[in-house]
Formats: structure tokens, C-alpha cells, sequence
């Protein structure tokens, strides 16, 4: 076999194992260090291929940028257990419940705010289900919407700064993370108000699906109801401002003062000092708090690993050129290469979670999407805007199984009048799965969406963007590989090595001076 074919084996590999449903993590690493070693077997890599690896791994790992998961992390954890939720929709839903619709549109606000204070899918969708669902079932909602308009806000998270889907974006991509939430701004926004017409939309050809609370539910009318609401959104909105704004990941800010990790450090430290005010800082809540980050950030390093392990062997038997190959003759250029790339996303969100999906596959379409031209912001908070949908896919979303999950339990409880079937769920997840789709194609169509809040459109040079491997580094039966840096982390235009001192000349000895001459008759005086 040559070398050139034996990228689309692995890549093959890949796919078997994601279908097959092994852990991705450990997958990974065991399909690239096999394939490593056959590579070694097969002379295209040198012997000492694999003794740098764990080097390689752990220069990856100290990378600063995803030392912000565990701080973001953190910081929506313990604002997730200091009932935020239980207070906003209690008093969104007395706000606007009378209006017909007014429990989705408080569903789908309250879902955009705790998007940005929480961070976390399952715990979004589990809190607002709790919550919402009992009432909405009370006061006549379809169910079919009920269950989509829970979980389709629930995944508005993923898009809504500061998600950690963008920090791993912005690392995978090489951008700034603070240019990444000021791209995410626009479609975030904008997929609210899609959900919000598509509520308005069922109001005015179902009103039966979304009828008006009667107005003899309100428990708080007034300036009490308007404080009671502003009571539940101030404190955390100061927090999530201050977060981003002092990372630059605000509209219309130019300038950081804090990086990314010093932001989420940050943020972690005022989520406890919030939880304290609303006296809901205990020992239990925060164990289970630290419990949650810990579980997130371990299958972040595994995944992370993983796919590292992966990528590098997959680099050096020239897989970069091969999906270049493949992906850059696609008709349309950009546009067909975007319509082409979202396509495989979707399909791929049925089977991957989107941190798989963001460590497996933006190595692989990062380079070809940059020596298309495209904008690395626009490219990230676009996939960004498509892996959303991996949470709501039929039969596989995971905000599916949540809901599913909590509806069991409030029905077993008598908190529901009938049981809700998984094809409730699933029907009603289907709507929603559209007008993310559309969202999609907007951001496609009109980037514009992302780019309006950046501070510049980065400019690529197409033609300084190589995906080869330097050709005068490459040694007989090597597969591309220098031994001097094998994985590639030398920037370009940097010497192999660093420069040799060159030897100071040795300074000529003076000539001694010669001996004065004899007087004479100096020997017949001795």
C-alpha cells in the first residue's frame, strides 16, 4: 500500500468506530497509535515517530485557552443551583403568561438569559422542563410544543456567550475567543426572534396549541411583578457583562483587559459570591458544583487527547492534502464547500457530541476553509450555529433524553396529567430542528450576521497558506516527517534550528619585544 492511500483507511476507521458507539476518546487513540505503528512498519515514518508524542500531548494540554473550561464551567454550575431559573420563569411567566403564547415566549427568553449564565445543555433543559412543563401541561399547551419550544431553548446555550463550544472554536481555529463571542452575538440574537415568530406564528393558526394564562394566575401584578423580575436578571447580567466585557467578547468593545482564563477565574469567584447573596452557598451544592466541572473537563482532556493522537498520524501520511483534495474541487467554491460542510456536520451530530465533533473534524476543514478565504469567525460561529442541532436530532438528541427523562419523573410524581410518549417528543423537536437549520442557512447567506459586531474582517492570504509538508524536510521513506519538529509546531518562517554563535576570532599574540643589545664590554666586565 502507498502511503497516499492509506489516509482514507483511517479515515474509514474513524467513521466504523463512531458508528460502531465506542468511546470516542479511547477510540481515537487506539486507531491513531495503531495506525502509527503500521506506519513505522511500512517505513513512511521514521522509528522515533512516537517517542515525541507524549510530549506533543502535553504541550497541547498546557495550552491556556482551554484553561478557561473549568473556570466557565465552574461559574454556570453554581449559578445553575442558585435557582436563577425558579425565579426567572416564575416571574417571566407571570409577565407575559396572559398573552396567547406568553409561556413560550418566557420559555424562550429565559432560555437565551440562563444560555449565558449557565453554559450547560442538561442542565438548562432539566431546570426549565422542571419548572415550566407541569404548568404549561396545566393550562392546556400542546404538547408536541411544549416539548420542542423546552428543548430547542435549551440548546440556545451552545451559541449564547460565553459557551465554552466557542472557546474550543476559537482555539481549534486559531482565533481570538473574544472575537468569537462578539461574532455569536448576532445569530444568538437572531435565533431568539426566530423562535419568538415561530410562537407567534402558532398563535395565530392554532390558538388552542398556546392559550393565554388567565389573569387570575398572576400572583404579582405591577411594580412587584416588574421588580421580581428585574431582582432575578440584574446581578447575574452584571456578572456575565463584566466577563465579557473584560475579555474584549462584548459589541462595539475594541479592547481586552483580561484574557480568556482570567475572565472565567473571574467569573467563577462571582458566581460563589451571588451564590452567598442568595444564601444557596453550601458545602453539598458546591461538591456537586465541582463534581459537574470535574466530570465536563476530564471528557474534554480525553476527547482532546484523543483526537490529538489522531490528527498528528493523520497529518503525516498526508491526510491534510487529501481532504484538501477532496473538499477544495467541491463545485461552487466557498459556497459549495460551506453547503457541503454543514451537510456532514448535521449527519454527524446524529452519532457525536459537539466537542467531538469540534477536536475531530475543524483540524481536518480548518486549513481548507482558510486557503478558501473564508473567515475563521464567520466559519466557527457557523458550525457553532449547526452542531445546536446535534441536542435536538431525533432520535439521538441528548436534550431529547432529558426531557424524556424529567417528563417520567413528573408524571410518576402527579405532577402531569398524562404521560408524554417518546413520539410526542420527537415529533415536536422536529419544527424546532428546522428553524435551526434555517438559521444556518441565514448565517450562510448574510455573513453579515457574524461579522457586524467584529472589530475587523481578518484577511487571508491564500497564497501564503500551505498545507504541505516543507519539502526539503522530507528524508527517502520519512512520510513528511522532520525529526526535529515531527509534529509541526515550528511556526513558519522560524530557522530548524537556532542559530550557532558564531566563534569570536582569537585575538593575535603581540609580538614579545626584542632583547636590548649587549653593551659593549659588558662580558669583560662580568
Amino acid at each position: 500500500m502507498q502511503m497516499e492511500n492509506f489516509a482514507p483507511v483511517m479515515f474509514a476507521g474513524l467513521v466504523l468506530i463512531m458508528l460502531i458507539g465506542f468511546p470516542v476518546a479511547f477510540s481515537l487513540s487506539a486507531l491513531g497509535l495503531l495506525s502509527g505503528f503500521i506506519a513505522i512498519e511500512m517505513g513512511w515514518f521514521p522509528p522515533g515517530f512516537m517517542a515525541n508524542l507524549p510530549l506533543n500531548v502535553f504541550g497541547i494540554l498546557s495550552n491556556e485557552t482551554l484553561l478557561a473550561i473549568p473556570f466557565f464551567t465552574l461559574m454556570g454550575a453554581v449559578l445553575e443551583k442558585c435557582g436563577l431559573a425558579e425565579d426567572m420563569l416564575d416571574s417571566m411567566g407571570q409577565l407575559f403568561g396572559p398573552v396567547r403564547g406568553g409561556l413560550g415566549y418566557s420559555v424562550i427568553i429565559v432560555g437565551f438569559i440562563l444560555g449565558a449564565i449557565t453554559g450547560t445543555v442538561a442542565g438548562q433543559v432539566i431546570a426549565m422542563a422542571m419548572i415550566s412543563l407541569p404548568v404549561m401541561m396545566r393550562y392546556g399547551y400542546n404538547m408536541r410544543y411544549s416539548a420542542g419550544v423546552l428543548a430547542a431553548s435549551g440548546t440556545i446555550t451552545q451559541l449564547v456567550p460565553p459557551s465554552l463550544v466557542l472557546i474550543v472554536m476559537a482555539d481549534q481555529l486559531g482565533t481570538d475567543v473574544g472575537q468569537m463571542y462578539k461574532g455569536a452575538w448576532g445569530p444568538s440574537i437572531l435565533q431568539v426572534l426566530i423562535f419568538a415568530i415561530y410562537t407567534f406564528l402558532v398563535s395565530r393558526i392554532r390558538p388552542s396549541y398556546v392559550p393565554g394564562v388567565p389573569a387570575s394566575a398572576r400572583t404579582l401584578q405591577g411594580w412587584a411583578l416588574w421588580a421580581k423580575c428585574l431582582r432575578g436578571i440584574i446581578p447575574s447580567a452584571i456578572l456575565i457583562f463584566a466577563v465579557l466585557g473584560s475579555m474584549g467578547g462584548l459589541p462595539f468593545m475594541d479592547h481586552a483587559i483580561a484574557t480568556p482564563t482570567e475572565a472565567g477565574a473571574m467569573g467563577a469567584v462571582g458566581a460563589l459570591v451571588l451564590a452567598a447573596i442568595h444564601r444557596r452557598l453550601n458545602w453539598p451544592m458546591l461538591k456537586e458544583a465541582m463534581n459537574g466541572t470535574m466530570r465536563l473537563t476530564a471528557m474534554v482532556v480525553f476527547i482532546l487527547i484523543g483526537s490529538r493522537v489522531f490528527s498528528l498520524v493523520f497529518q503525516g501520511v498526508d491526510g491534510g492534502k487529501w481532504i484538501e483534495h477532496m473538499l477544495s474541487g467541491l463545485p461552487g467554491g466557498q459556497l459549495g464547500f460551506l453547503i457541503a460542510v454543514n451537510v456532514f456536520v448535521f449527519f454527524l451530530a446524529f452519532f457525536l457530541d459537539f466537542f467531538e465533533i469540534a477536536f475531530i473534524i475543524l483540524p481536518m476543514l480548518g486549513p481548507v476553509a482558510a486557503k478558501l478565504g473564508i473567515d475563521m469567525v464567520w466559519f466557527g460561529v457557523l458550525l457553532c450555529v449547526n452542531m445546536q442541532t446535534s441536542f435536538m436530532h431525533p432520535p439521538f438528541g441528548f436534550a431529547l433524553f432529558y426531557l424524556r427523562g424529567i417528563a417520567d419523573t413528573l408524571f410518576k410524581n402527579g405532577a402531569l396529567p398524562r404521560k408524554i410518549e417518546s413520539r410526542d417528543i420527537y415529533l415536536g423537536a422536529i419544527p424546532w430542528v428546522g428553524l435551526q437549520l434555517l438559521l444556518v442557512a441565514i448565517v450562510i447567506f448574510f455573513p453579515q450576521t457574524v461579522t457586524v459586531f467584529l472589530d475587523k474582517k481578518v484577511e487571508v492570504d491564500v497564497d501564503k497558506i500551505q498545507l504541505e509538508m516543507p519539502v526539503d524536510l522530507q528524508g527517502p521513506g520519512s512520510g513528511g516527517i522532520n525529526m526535529d519538529d515531527p509534529f509541526g509546531n515550528r511556526k513558519s518562517g522560524e530557522p530548524d534550528a537556532l542559530p550557532m554563535p558564531e566563534p569570536e576570532p582569537e585575538p593575535e599574540p603581540e609580538p614579545e619585544p626584542e632583547a636590548p643589545a649587549p653593551e659593549p664590554g659588558a662580558d669583560s666586565k662580568q
